[in-house]
């Protein structure tokens, strides 16, 4: 590998000097007649040189113009087009195209590492889990952007409205949550039931009604769904059964 490095590096020497040459050339023909119109260049086949690299896998240098393919090594030629007309080259394309991707993945490399150090640093419950699950998607290969959206980390949570043995409670009856999540209430048994929330027991500028049930969950299996962007405790109750103590804490971090 290092002497193909080193054989690599005398072709770029010997590409530059070529280089050299063929400005010295130009200047003479400059200076021969300064008065003659601009020569317009032709099509010229340009050489690119075939390298294998370790592991069998072959990437392709482009060499200077004029330069021929060193003795006992294989060259692709291509061909560019005339000055003026605006072509680009294959090799061009592919450099653009190639550029994106390394780019691209180090900057997802950059952002697996800031959820990672998130998940070690952080205090918090919910900031830690958001940076976990953000880090598994940048692991999986889900694009920067799709996972630093607030929904990509976002859970719901289900709570059931009557116990499995008919009790009039919420189960859980105290959960909390992260800002973003949602909660998904199951109507389970001992229906009708509804969530209402207590309009004193909320964060300030929450709007109650709307996040509160118009209307009663009368079959078993039914749901209502809430998301919370808001942090803060939230006391809900199932109005049918309040007096039955059929209340509820939410806490949203």
């Amino acid at each position: 590998m290092i002497f193909k490095t080193f054989a690599l590096l005398g072709l770029v020497a010997a590409n530059s000097v070529a280089a050299e040459t063929m400005k010295m050339h130009m200047k003479k023909l400059r200076g021969s007649d300064e008065s003659a119109a601009p020569v317009q260049q032709e099509e010229v086949e340009h050489l690119d040189l075939e390298v294998e690299l370790e592991g069998g896998e072959r990437k392709l240098f482009p060499l200077l113009p004029g330069t021929k393919c060193p003795p006992g090594h294989t060259c692709r030629s291509r061909t560019t087009g005339t000055i003026g007309q605006n072509k680009q080259s294959a090799l061009t394309k592919a450099f653009k195209d190639n550029y994106k991707t390394p780019l691209a993945a180090m900057l997802d490399w950059n952002e697996f590492n800031n959820q990672i150090n998130t998940v070690v640093s952080s205090n918090g419950f919910c900031s830690r889990r958001q940076a976990m699950a953000r880090a598994a998607g940048l692991a999986a290969g889900v694009a920067a952007v799709t996972v630093a959206s607030p929904a990509y980390a976002a859970q719901t949570t289900e709570i059931k409205m009557g116990s499995d043995s008919g009790q009039l409670v919420f189960v859980p009856a105290s959960a909390s949550i992260c800002k973003g999540d949602s909660v998904k209430w199951i109507n389970n048994k001992g229906g009708p039931h509804n969530v209402v929330f207590d309009e004193d027991a909320i964060p300030g500028g929450v709007d109650q009604e709307k996040i509160s049930m118009d209307e009663q969950l009368g079959e078993e299996g039914d749901t209502f769904s809430m998301k919370f962007d808001e942090p803060g405790t939230y006391e809900y109750y199932c109005e049918p059964h309040r007096g039955a103590g059929m209340n509820a804490k939410l806490t949203v971090a």
